[in-house]
């Protein structure tokens, strides 16, 4: 592997086919919970991915039975209690969303086991997405205490309709991968022993295909996504904000002690 990606900790990487370069979210102990050096990694590789000339496809997907189990509780507690925590985050959570709607190569996600936090926010932003009817996709934030920031108010609504997004954002409501590829929230389902094949198919067309064809059809259509910039950049700073009130520190409490929140 190449000298660009040998600063990740919490990224490991292959080339499964030609052109193909894979990106598995590796902290295999936590389910591959997005920690504090995940987190910024999340939103580096994007940038070192779109200089990469041999790059042509990504897949990401999560070494191990999960796909990623969230945010990690002590980086949570850090964003409730630290300014400079909470605006690096931010920072972060912004660029997570918009350095891969602006990745030049198509990014396909492989989702299996737990699909939350930052990186089901790849995973729903990844240009083709794929799960096992079995992936269990959650966005917490609200069981938390905050609002939806991190990437559902910029895609959720396109994906699988306003009405639908406000029932499973509103109420924390997980989907299994089934679910979600019949309301067109994911793009494919494929069964756990064929995730990983299929991506590699599907990376492996991208890769062989009409590279400045595809990358500009994906640039057209992530013009969706820019469009609705100002709401996601509206949630988000509402995101941090909750960050700092009594919900927050509820939520993180109760999900600590494994028992309902009770909320002031």
């Amino acid at each position: 592997m190449s000298d660009l990606y040998a600063r990740y900790q919490r990224l490991a990487f292959d080339r499964p086919s030609p052109g193909v370069l894979r990106v598995s979210m590796n902290n295999p102990e936590r389910l591959n919970a997005a920690d504090a050096v995940m987190h910024a990694e999340l939103a580096e590789i994007w940038r070192d991915v779109d200089r990469d000339d041999a790059v042509r496809a990504v897949i990401l997907t999560g070494t191990g039975k999960a796909f990623s189990a969230g945010g990690d509780f002590a980086m949570i507690e850090q964003i409730t209690q630290d300014f400079d925590a909470r605006a690096r985050v931010l920072k972060e959570a912004r660029e997570i969303v918009y350095n891969l709607i602006n990745c030049s190569k198509p990014v396909v996600s492989a989702m299996r086991g737990p699909a939350v936090g930052a990186g089901l926010v790849c995973g729903l932003l990844a240009d083709i997405s794929i799960a096992t009817p079995e992936a269990k996709i959650i966005d917490g934030h609200t069981r938390l205490g905050v609002a939806a920031g991190d990437h559902a108010a910029i895609v959720w609504p396109l994906l699988c309709g306003m009405a639908k997004a406000k029932y499973y954002l509103l109420l924390c409501e997980p989907l299994t991968g089934a679910e979600a590829e019949r309301i067109g929230l994911i793009s494919l389902l494929a069964p756990d022993d064929q995730l990983d094949a299929k991506a590699e198919e599907i990376a492996a067309r991208l890769a062989a295909g009409a590279q400045s064809a595809i990358r500009w059809t994906k640039y057209a259509l992530n013009n969706w996504l820019r469009s609705a910039g100002p709401t996601f950049d509206a949630s988000l700073a509402l995101e941090m904000l909750g960050f700092t009130g009594p919900e927050a520190r509820e939520g993180l409490a109760s999900h600590r002690e494994k028992r309902p929140p009770r909320f002031p």
